[in-house]
């Protein structure tokens, strides 16, 4: 076994690697003026792979694993595992109007085709129940990061209310603050446009209490600047956010930080600054239930 990282996740890679007590190479890339990419792999590889690469900013990405996965079977790989913390193209489940493409079927199909296994977590589905729904290989492994991330919010607080922002994050939010003993509550979220979100709080006294706002994602960043702002408005002085990937799309990331919010922390799925919940155990414990 050996793990293969693209340089943009190679510190994750190697502390999972580390975990894994196990050898690690890096993929080289590089990217000729007409943006098309070239890809290099060790020239020796063993019978089991895993090529650790988070997909956001998935388009060229996609790409690049593709060849990266299509060379190594070239080159002798028999098993292919892909670690993909954060995966792309998983929330257009349906064609909205004729003519849609339906890229969770169609990225789903390329990565069952690619590999034998694929290991994401927290991903962002809406009308399907198991992942293996959109990548149809026997593992296709949905990981969660709410234990990873309820043991660092007790590090954190003695106590504290969690505030889930919309009815999809009840369960999530819910198990979180029941592992941990904190209290939780779910706003009502209307999505109006890409950058346009309409919110209510629920009916409850949010003054004198930390609040931690806990969402899977940030793209554009304005759920949680929303929530912020009504938190403001309903006497909370002290909120948070924890997220699992943080996307943070062009000004997101500084449009949460001029709402109001004290902190905010993700875990490194995605490289950022904000990045200090650790999933390299996580990680390594279902690579090893499934190796």
């Amino acid at each position: 076994m050996m793990i293969l990282a693209f340089p943009d996740y190679l510190a994750q890679a190697q502390r999972l690697a580390m975990r894994l007590d196990v050898p690690l190479s890096e993929v080289v890339v590089h990217h000729f003026p007409d943006g098309e990419s070239l890809i290099r792999l060790p020239p020796s590889l063993p019978e089991h792979l895993i090529i650790c690469r988070s997909l956001n900013q998935p388009n060229d990405k996609l790409i690049e694993l593709l060849l990266c996965a299509t060379t190594a079977r070239e080159l002798g790989a028999k098993r292919l595992t892909l670690v993909a913390p954060y995966l792309s193209y998983m929330r257009q489940d349906i064609a909205n109007q004729p003519g849609e493409a339906v890229s969770q079927r169609i990225v789903g199909k390329l990565l069952a085709e690619l590999f034998d296994d694929v290991l994401t977590v927290d991903p962002h589905l809406h009308r399907i129940s198991s992942l293996t729904q959109a990548i149809p290989i026997k593992n296709a492994i949905s990981l969660t990061a709410a234990d990873e991330i309820g043991l660092f919010l007790q590090q954190q607080f003695s106590h504290a209310l969690l505030l889930g922002p919309d009815s999809e994050s009840q369960q999530w939010v819910g198990a979180i603050a029941d592992n941990i003993g904190f209290d939780y509550a779910i706003a009502d979220k209307i999505r109006l446009g890409d950058k346009q979100v309409g919110m209510v709080l629920p009916d409850k006294n949010f003054a004198g209490i930390p609040v931690v706002i806990i969402d899977d994602m940030a793209s554009t960043g304005r759920t949680l600047a929303k929530a912020a702002g009504l938190l403001q408005a309903a006497g909370c002085d002290e909120f948070y956010a924890v997220v699992t990937h943080a996307l943070f799309c062009g000004d997101a990331y500084a449009h949460i930080v001029n709402s109001g919010i004290k902190t905010i922390w993700s875990t490194d799925s995605i490289a950022h600054p904000s990045a200090c919940i650790r999933l390299d155990s996580l990680l390594a414990a279902a690579i090893k239930a499934i190796a």
